[in-house]
């Protein structure tokens, strides 16, 4: 019964590094420079991006993107 106890407290510690990740979706400036000329480059290819940027995921990138340039559209309309 310990280790269902111990399983249940590893899965919420994960949960909650998963949802911070998420919210900070920190990037450097060669990061986000290397993803805006691939965007005009390749569009929304994101596992192609991806594949140019160590470490980051498609779904980062993405996530990324969408969460700065999504706003920016939205307003102009």
């Amino acid at each position: 019964m310990g280790d269902l106890a111990q399983t249940t407290i590893d899965n919420n510690e994960e949960t909650k590094e998963e949802k911070s990740q998420d919210s900070k979706l920190e990037f450097s400036e060669d990061e986000v420079s290397l993803i805006a000329k691939m965007f005009r480059l390749v569009g929304e290819r994101w596992s192609l991006i991806a594949g140019r940027i160590p470490g980051r995921t498609a779904e980062e990138i993405e996530k990324y993107w969408t969460s700065r340039h999504t706003s920016a559209t939205s307003n102009e309309k």
